[in-house]
């Protein structure tokens, strides 16, 4: 009895993998479709992930990632230890959050609002607009800020003329994260709200007409038909941009620093820049970043758990 339940055991694990493999035999043209994106994804961000254990290591260049001692936790305890650390991690929790609270719903705005543009002519020029500023250069946009918030530039002129003198903008640590911020939502917004004027596109115009011969105001229509279209798209994106909440752009955060303003401006990338890069102590570096990943794996983790909760089930995964 006991042989015939593994024979007709095996006999199924036989038949499912035939049946697999006849799967992929039909559809081998689209795995060879994907085979490339696969192979760069797996050569470029998994392969790589055995250095990450130099940040348990005093790395050494004569003795190579593997060769060198092993010495645990040393580094993460130095971080944690260091005078610099709430100073550091506090910035960058609190430009990035700062960031994903006003940046969040403003292309969910745009998308509402473009949605409602009637005339094809018109709404194309205005996504021309909008999206425009995503393609200029990080390092275009922080000299333009430059530029523009100078002490003799076009709006400190106007403040000059009626407080009867400038602001330092870019030099005062008050307004480094406003600024960053904004320029942000300014370059980007109107790009990252695409994906919800796309996911609008699939609304039945139907539902707009009966709505509208039932009463509903245009406030109303966007409240209960609109927004629960996009209500999906939208857990999916605030869960992703909450769980890379720490991991702040370092291109842009480093031209806009300056000796004055690095009360505000020094955060997690670019202190990592300067203790790996430039003293060369890649250990200490490595273990910093490594430190900033496993939030970030936190964060994704608990505010999935937490849309889940209050979305009825639905979250990223």
């Amino acid at each position: 009895m006991q042989h015939s339940i593994e024979l007709d055991k095996k006999t199924r694990r036989t038949t499912d993998f035939k049946r697999k493999l006849e799967f992929v035999k039909s559809n081998i043209f689209l795995y060879g479709l994907i085979a490339p994106a696969f192979i760069l994804t797996l050569l470029f961000k998994y392969v790589p992930m055995y250095g990450v254990i130099i940040a348990f290591k005093d790395f050494s260049y004569s003795k190579g990632i593997l060769g060198s001692d092993w010495v645990g936790f040393k580094y993460f305890e130095k971080f944690l230890n260091a005078p610099n650390f709430e100073l550091i991690f506090m910035n960058t929790l609190k430009l990035s959050a700062y960031g994903l609270l006003l940046g969040f719903p403003i292309p969910i705005l745009l998308a509402l609002m473009l949605n409602q543009v009637r005339r094809e002519g018109v709404k194309k020029n205005v996504q021309l607009i909008l999206y425009a500023p995503n393609f200029i250069s990080v390092v275009v946009i922080v000299g333009m800020a430059f530029v523009f918030l100078s002490p003799i530039g076009p709006v400190n002129q106007i403040i000059t003329w009626a407080t009867g003198h400038p602001i330092v903008f870019m030099s005062d640590p008050d307004y480094f994260r406003s600024i960053y911020v904004l320029s942000g939502i300014w370059q980007g917004a109107g790009w990252a709200s695409i994906i919800y004027v796309a996911a609008l596109a699939g609304v039945d115009p139907e539902l707009h007409n009966a709505a509208t011969i039932d009463g509903a105001n245009l406030l109303k229509r966007i409240w209960h038909i609109d927004l629960p279209t996009i209500k999906p798209v939208m857990a999916i994106v605030f869960i992703l941009s909450a769980g890379g909440i720490m991991a702040i752009g370092f291109e842009k955060a480093f031209l806009m620093q300056t000796a004055m303003n690095l009360p505000t401006s020094e955060i997690l990338p670019t202190y990592v820049y300067k203790v790996g890069l430039k003293a060369g102590d890649y250990s200490y570096s490595a273990a910093i970043g490594l430190f900033n990943s496993i939030i970030n794996i936190i964060l994704l983790v608990f505010v999935n758990f937490v849309v889940k909760k209050l979305n009825e089930g639905e979250g990223l995964y």
